[in-house]
């Protein structure tokens, strides 16, 4: 199944982590071994992050990035973690960090996270799947009509999929909605859409290893089978903790005779689940 670009109630994996967010998994490992974020771990002992984590994640990063000394960093990210809701409001979730500060906004209003004092000065950014930090005044349409087809997935997935796609025109290189609208897709059994979806995003995304993998899934169920190991083997050049294009891959080495090439793929697969 292709992947969504943000699902509030699901739990991520560390290479999901380091897709969505855009961070290396050097990056991802250091900020949790100083103690900014502590995943669970899943039955095979692989860390599991929640939406949370993600949040925390970026915002330890761009505080590291802004040379703020890392006890603080702590300080406001344990006030921010206390405040943080289980799951994405559909209403949206503003975070930032200002200066050495860190401000939270949501329908209910906007405070610094490391005091709990309100402000109404300023303007944050919208969490929009890959968790991204903007400038004042950046929001755009292309932002709005995402979060519109997040909102919108459960109770009319025609129409996330309209929203996704004026998205889609309004911002041609808005990787998440493209992988969101993929996975609409995908579920749909729609996989000929979703080959050509691939192609226009890779246009002009053609360094995600999402998009490529993607790109597999579809010319995989549409029995384009060399085309389909291509585009796992692109998601891997760029991505080669991407588990799920590991196991596709090997089953696809397998079926075309190449045992040891399989057992190559499944060994990584089993190695980066645990």
């Amino acid at each position: 199944m292709a992947p969504r670009a943000d699902d509030a109630h699901a739990t991520y994996t560390l290479s999901r982590v380091q897709a969505l967010l855009g961070l290396s998994r050097t990056i991802v490992t250091g900020l949790i071994a100083e103690g900014f974020v502590a995943p669970t771990r899943g039955p095979r002992n692989q860390w599991r992050f929640t939406f949370q984590d993600l949040l925390l994640l970026r915002t330890a990063h761009a505080l590291q990035a802004s040379k703020i000394p890392p006890r603080r960093i702590l300080r406001s990210l344990a006030r921010l973690k206390a405040t943080l809701p289980q799951e994405l409001p559909l209403t949206g979730l503003r975070i930032t960090a200002i200066g050495a500060d860190v401000a939270v906004r949501s329908a209910q209003g906007q405070w610094q996270a490391d005091s709990g004092q309100l402000l109404m000065d300023f303007d944050v950014a919208p969490v929009a799947g890959s968790v991204t930090f903007l400038d004042h005044d950046d929001t755009s349409d292309a932002d709005s009509s995402f979060e519109l087809g997040v909102a919108l997935e459960q109770s009319d997935p025609a129409a996330a999929e309209a929203a996704y796609r004026q998205a889609i025109a309004l911002a041609p290189d808005y990787e998440a909605a493209y992988l969101n609208l993929g996975a609409l897709l995908s579920e749909a059994g729609r996989f000929a859409e979703l080959a050509a979806l691939s192609d226009e995003a890779l246009a002009h995304c053609p360094a995600s290893p999402l998009l490529h993998f993607n790109r597999g899934v579809a010319l995989d169920h549409l029995e384009r089978l060399p085309e389909a190991v291509a585009s796992y083997e692109r998601s891997l050049a760029l991505d080669p903790a991407l588990a799920d294009a590991h196991y596709n891959l090997g089953r696809l080495r397998e079926q075309a005779g190449d045992a040891r090439g399989a057992l190559q793929h499944f060994s990584a697969y089993r190695r980066l689940q645990r």
